[in-house]
């Protein structure tokens, strides 16, 4: 059987896989990133434009559109 998540649990755990790899690295790009992905008291993105392309991307996976192999290159 396969796991299914919600669009919202696939966020955070997008959101806590970038946290695991900034805990790591200490990149500041993926500081500034994951500030501009937490969610505001209302359960919005600090940056409004970040659900409209999550939803694109989650969108893009539904349909197969995400090319996963080594070395592809996506616009």
């Amino acid at each position: 059987m396969e796991d299914k998540i919600t669009t919202k649990e696939a966020y955070a755990a997008m959101y806590a896989y970038l946290k695991m790899l900034h805990d790591m690295t200490g990149s500041d790009d993926l500081g500034v990133f994951l500030g501009s992905l937490s969610l505001l008291e209302d359960g919005t993105p600090a940056d409004p434009g970040v659900w409209d392309d999550w939803m694109r991307a989650v969108q893009q996976a539904r349909l197969g559109q995400v090319d996963l192999t080594l070395g592809s290159d996506e616009e």
